[in-house]
């Protein structure tokens, strides 16, 4: 049962103000929680404490490292060797352009880990090619920010660390990272089977061939970006370091792709990724101390329980819970940013899923999945403003050009829900 009923509306009220208000979410997550800490005559210094206790967390260490090493990949030059790497298996297919964005986006999701990271380089790039080619630019966009959610399942992602925190530190990050591939290479070939679909009908223009004589330079150049992940993902597969320790390597491979290899990545540029990274790496970590402290609060209220109870009154089927949670997260992710909803979900939500039987990693990659689709639902879509601007559209047309790949998606996210084997087997057979 819930403590105080009017600490939870003034809990959850100064939120929701701070939001409408447009108030940072950080800023607006603290202000809620030392005002009803106030309310309830808790001494402030403890809600200080639980900010700084959420990021005392070694694994936590993690996240600016992936975040510097997705800005350095970004910086030097590996989307457009990516994009060619790809290019080498498109060939000249109806559509191959759109193809061909698909499977880049594929490529560097396992890099940088983010879907706008994926759409700033990989949008930046394909978006003003495919429309000298002959494709609309609602197409363009639409096809660009639906490949990018495969960022947030294919591992390394940074977003898949911090539901790791928000879970308690009980989830392995490393089961966390092999259980997304199977659900992120499945969401990638959807969205090709999708894509190609379209492209027959619309008639879209055939890709272009890479000359035979370029061929073994983009192999070669398109390697050396891809070995990024198979790094990371050895590693911790094999035990030689954990996944905070594979950021570190990842960081020292990128910086040497970038500047000894391909050589696009000066020492002035470095001072901006370095830049880049403190902005993004300063708002993430006052995000996570901010949640720690309303995270604390929800639990002094006993809003999960309380929740949990709600839920499970409603039904006891737990086909109908599941759907119900997903048509929450998709709710709630259409007005919110993923590393937030993240946080505040977590720890109202993983607990009535695992009251029906629901294992923490299936439920973590069904939360990346359903808050990945809300980054290019509007109306707060950050991945999708990040496509209209690139795309140089109106934010409508974004989203009429990514209204087709929403029920693929949703297929994607429904086997996720319900076949366990899908996020679970390959943590299983890895002993994760």
């Amino acid at each position: 049962m819930i403590v105080d009923p009017l600490a939870v509306v003034l809990l959850i009220g100064v939120f929701a103000l701070s939001l409408l208000l447009r108030i940072p979410v950080a800023l607006g997550l603290a202000i809620s929680a030392l005002s009803t800490a106030l309310y309830l005559g808790i001494p402030l210094p403890l809600i200080g404490q639980q900010m700084t206790n959420g990021l005392l967390s070694f694994p936590l260490l993690a996240i600016p490292l992936f975040i510097l090493a997705g800005e350095i990949m970004g910086a030097g030059g590996i989307s457009r060797r990516l994009i060619d790497f790809a290019n080498l298996f498109i060939g000249r297919l109806r559509g191959g352009m759109a193809l061909l964005n698909v499977i880049s986006s594929t490529f560097f999701g396992g890099i940088s880990g983010s879907a706008v990271a994926d759409t700033s380089s990989i949008g930046s790039v394909m978006v003003p090619v495919m429309r000298r080619t002959g494709y609309d630019a609602k197409f363009s966009v639409g096809v660009t920010i639906s490949s990018s959610i495969q960022g947030v399942l294919i591992p390394p992602s940074h977003n898949m660390i911090i539901y790791a925190l928000a879970a308690g530190g009980g989830v392995s990050i490393g089961a966390l990272f092999m259980a997304g591939i199977l659900p992120g290479l499945l969401l990638g070939a959807v969205l090709l089977v999708t894509t190609y679909i379209l492209a027959r009908r619309r008639k879209y223009p055939k890709g272009e061939r890479i000359p035979r004589g370029k061929a073994p330079r983009v192999v070669w150049e398109g390697t050396l970006g891809l070995l990024t992940p198979v790094i990371i993902l050895g590693g911790v597969i094999t035990g030689i370091f954990t996944a905070t320790e594979s950021a570190a390597i990842a960081c020292v491979w990128a910086l040497f792709v970038a500047m000894v290899v391909y050589r696009e990545l000066t020492f002035k540029g470095l001072v901006r990724v370095l830049a880049n990274s403190m902005r993004t790496l300063a708002v993430v970590l006052f995000l996570i101390a901010s949640a720690g402290a309303f995270g604390y609060l929800l639990t002094v209220l006993h809003i999960p329980a309380a929740l949990t109870a709600g839920l499970t009154g409603v039904s006891e089927n737990p086909i109908v819970l599941l759907l119900l949670i997903n048509l929450l997260l998709l709710a709630l992710g259409a007005i919110m940013d993923m590393a937030p909803l993240i946080l505040i979900a977590t720890p109202i939500l993983l607990p009535v899923a695992t009251s029906i039987g629901m294992d923490p990693i299936q439920f973590g990659i069904m939360l990346m999945l359903n808050l990945g689709i809300g980054l290019i639902t509007p109306p707060v879509g950050g991945v999708l403003f990040v496509g209209a601007a690139i795309g140089r559209t109106t934010i409508e047309d974004a989203t009429r050009g990514v209204l087709p790949f929403y029920v693929p998606m949703v297929v994607v996210l429904l086997a996720i829900t319900f076949v366990p084997g899908l996020s679970l087997w390959l943590p299983s057979v890895l002993n994760l």
